[in-house]
Parts: structure tokens; C-alpha cells; sequence
């Protein structure tokens, strides 16, 4: 039976059923707080008119950082948020599964995959880290420690671009809750900004939690 049951999803070309919600959990990223601390945190930010982008370049928050021997963060994610990820003698996947829960979909190929930044590093340049040192825009763009980084499907990351949530919602309306909270979380921890629509399009989302 088990047999069966591999080869009927590895015939499917990169995209599979929905996985049992107790696999979702087991690869949701770390510390993301409940709907009730989330309140508090959101009501705790600081709100504002989203400052200047003028002189961001990615280049100024150095990512994708050694974590351990030859694995850089991408490549930690990647097997953090996999299922039965295989990679070579440097780090890089060579098979594996990744479900994208901004839309659904599972992949089998880590070039499909890309590691977002919950919150977009242009984002947060003009909510706060441009005055940050490099250092600490490193820490930022490297967060393994919270809900910051994520695999999802390429395109649908591409899609979102440097949106914050005002502007784009993952394609799935059951993600929103889990997004909020990750977004409120991680804005929190940096002492981030955020502008009023973007407030009242976080409050409509943690609306959507059970708990």
C-alpha cells in the first residue's frame, strides 16, 4: 500500500494533493505567536507613513550567509520546510518535496521553491532598517529564530514582490490567520513600523483565527 501511494504522487508533475494538516504544522517556521499575543503585539507597533526607499539595494542586507559548514540559510530552509530532502556533499537539494502554503501547491524540484521574506527587505527598509546597521540587516535577512523566512512557490513570491499586506494576501484564504501573525510577529520583534492600511489589513486577517 505504501508503494502505491509513492508512486501515485511522484507520477503527479510537481504538484500534489494538499498534505495532512499535521504535516503543515510540523513545517510551519518557528515561534509563531497565538492570535491573542499577536493582538497585543499589533496594537503595540508603532504606526506610520512608510518611509523613502531611496538608497535600498538588497546588496544592503546580506543573505543567503554560511550556517553551518557547506549550507547557507536558503539551503536550511529548504530542509527545514522539505520532506525527505536529500542534498549532495554541498548542501544544494537534490530531491525532495516542499509544500507552498501561500497557495497550495507541491513541488519537487527546489528550483521551484523560493525562500521568502515574510517581511520584504524593501519593506523593511522603509519601516524602519534603513537607520539599522548591516549587521543587524543581516540578522534580519538570515531570521531562523522567527517566522521571517519561508518556502513557497517561485512565481507566487514573485508575485508578492515587496507588497506588504495592504497590497497582497497569499492566494489561499485559510493562510491568511497563520500570515498575519507571522507578520506581526516579526515586525514586533524588529520594532518596525507600519502604515495604517497595512494595520487595518493585518487586523482583518488575525480576524480570521479560530484562536
Amino acid at each position: 500500500m505504501k508503494t502505491t501511494i509513492f508512486f501515485a504522487v511522484a507520477s503527479v508533475a510537481f504538484v500534489s494533493a494538499v498534505p495532512t494538516p499535521a504535516v503543515l504544522e510540523a513545517r510551519t517556521p518557528p515561534n509563531i505567536p497565538s492570535k491573542s499575543s499577536a493582538t497585543t503585539m499589533l496594537a503595540g507597533l508603532k504606526v506610520a507613513a512608510q518611509g523613502s526607499q531611496t538608497g535600498y539595494s538588497r546588496d544592503l542586507f546580506p543573505h543567503w550567509v554560511t550556517i553551518s559548514g557547506t549550507c547557507n540559510t536558503r539551503e536550511t530552509v529548504l530542509k527545514r520546510d522539505g520532506t525527505n530532502v536529500v542534498t549532495n556533499s554541498a548542501c544544494a537539494s537534490t530531491s525532495g518535496r516542499w509544500y507552498s502554503p501561500f497557495d497550495g501547491a507541491t513541488w519537487t524540484l527546489a528550483s521551484d521553491v523560493d525562500i521568502d521574506h515574510l517581511v520584504p527587505l524593501s519593506n523593511a527598509w522603509k519601516s524602519g532598517a534603513s537607520a539599522w546597521t548591516t549587521s543587524r540587516r543581516q540578522i534580519f535577512a538570515n531570521d531562523l529564530t522567527n517566522p521571517q523566512l519561508i518556502a513557497v512557490t517561485d512565481n507566487v513570491n514573485q508575485s508578492k514582490g515587496d507588497k506588504g499586506p495592504e497590497e497582497w494576501k497569499p492566494p489561499l484564504t485559510s493562510y491568511y490567520c497563520t500570515y498575519s501573525k507571522m507578520w506581526i510577529k516579526v515586525k514586533s520583534v524588529y520594532a518596525l513600523t507600519i502604515t495604517s492600511a497595512e494595520k487595518s489589513a493585518l487586523s482583518s486577517m488575525l480576524a480570521t483565527c479560530s484562536s
